[in-house]
């Protein structure tokens, strides 16, 4: 989450940097030994299929052969194994994160349009058939990823969600990520993690048919295997490390800011952070408390180290600049903490998702609780593309209907069209049918 050169050189208004990043490094996503051993994996396992899963599981998760898909009893009871508050937790994050998108597919209609007489068209939103969904459980098992691709999916019509998610190291899953899984409506879970796990879905390996789309967060090897075999099937969004932007003014306070900047740092150690802010006295406090923060944080050594090698402080001059300067950044999460929250509204174009006030911090949507969807496009990806909806599990079919009467103008066009083109059997489409209207 780096400023483009050629941006910061057409501002007209003034900044400055209090911090920048310590690494100049690509993004772990990018890294070519990453790239090459993922792609020497697929290989491997779409030759030799399921032998090849269950070494990689072996040799990677020290996993064996012996109960990779769990039953539905086992899935269903893993709420009784949870604390009664994580489970109440758990089913409130579910539910929102289905009411939201829920809410969010009522505003997709299909729709029939008739631009002239004889000429209708329209469009169809039909969900995709399968979906496998990777539900991580390493370092830190990410409860809410089933809320938001197993639940979405189920509520945009899917109808099969397979899941995989990764042994914990004394074998077994993770019960709140599949209890979790279960609020959702998954249909299969297999204990399976990693390239082996995304390899075995697209390649149709579980004893079922190939998914259609591929969709979760996981490590870097995981994010390579999804653009890797995007094509053979759909993906959520090509995601790298985790990342905040904060843009505040002098109303903020730096505890909350600092706090929230940390919040998304914890995800890894190269999981970006930036501040952007209008008063010079909020940054120095800000750069401050991130340190008085990390002495006592029990995650000090993945924030600490992301903070300090990508994390970042700018200071503009006026909110305009403070504006463009974070439209550059294109931040994956951002929060706005300044007096003018509705201006930045209005004014900012690109991020994952936005997080108005000092009252709204990311973790919310992070844990499901807000019901919006927290897999959301990183490294500059919010230029160009939003996160993950109940949109992105539809497809949105077109469909044309034409009459008789209809005909002479339509056919007329394309045959003036392709005849300019030298496209002989498009124009006989047309003029055959002109044909026999004349006829």
């Amino acid at each position: 989450m780096r400023h483009t050169p050629a941006v910061l050189s057409a501002l007209s208004g003034s900044y400055s940097f209090v911090k920048s990043p310590a690494v100049d490094a690509p993004a772990a996503q990018t890294d070519p030994r990453v790239a090459e051993t993922v792609s020497s994996m697929l290989i491997d396992i779409e030759r030799r299929g399921m032998d090849a899963v269950l070494e990689y599981a072996e040799r990677l998760d020290h996993q064996g052969p012996d109960e990779l898909e769990l039953s539905a009893e086992r899935v269903a009871s893993s709420g009784d194994r949870l604390p009664a508050d994580l489970r109440a937790a758990i089913e409130l994050g579910s539910s929102r994160t289905r009411a939201f998108a829920a809410a969010t597919r009522e505003h997709l209609v299909d729709f029939r349009t008739e631009p002239v007489p004889g000429l209708v068209t329209g469009v169809r939103y039909v969900p995709v058939g399968r979906v496998g969904a990777y539900l991580p459980a390493g370092r830190f098992p990410l409860t809410a990823s089933a809320f938001m691709t197993v639940g979405v999916a189920k509520v945009a019509g899917v109808p099969t969600v397979l899941a995989c998610t990764p042994p914990q190291p004394g074998g077994g899953a993770n019960d709140a990520v599949l209890y979790a899984a279960h609020c959702s409506g998954v249909d299969r879970i297999v204990v399976l993690g990693g390239v082996q796990a995304l390899a075995a879905m697209a390649f149709g390996l579980l004893d079922d048919a190939p998914v259609d789309m591929l969709v979760g967060a996981g490590n870097a090897y995981v994010a390579e295997a999804k653009r890797q075999l995007f094509g053979r099937v759909a993906i959520d969004l090509p995601a790298g490390p985790s990342e905040v932007a904060v843009l505040a003014d002098g109303t903020a306070d730096p505890v909350i800011v600092a706090a929230d900047l940390l919040g998304q740092a914890e995800h890894g150690p190269n999981s970006p952070a930036a501040l952007v802010t209008t008063d010079r006295g909020l940054a120095d406090r800000v750069d401050e408390e991130v340190e008085r923060q990390l002495s006592t944080l029990a995650t000090a050594e993945i924030a600490g180290a992301a903070w300090r090698d990508f994390g970042s402080i700018t200071v503009a001059d006026d909110r305009e600049t403070a504006a463009a300067l974070m439209d550059d950044l294109a931040p994956e999460h951002l929060e706005i903490i300044t007096a003018d929250d509705d201006w930045y509204f209005e004014r900012l174009r690109n991020y994952g998702s936005l997080f108005l006030g000092p009252w709204s911090t990311v973790a919310y949507s992070d844990k499901g609780m807000a019901g919006t969807n927290h897999t959301l496009p990183t490294a500059g990806g919010a230029k160009h593309s939003a996160g993950l909806s109940v949109g992105r599990f539809l497809k949105p079919l077109t469909y044309q209907r034409i009459t008789r009467e209809a005909t002479p103008e339509l056919a007329e066009a394309v045959d003036v069209i392709s005849a300019s083109e030298g496209m002989a059997a498009h124009r006989a489409t047309a003029t055959l049918r002109l044909e026999r209207y004349r006829a």
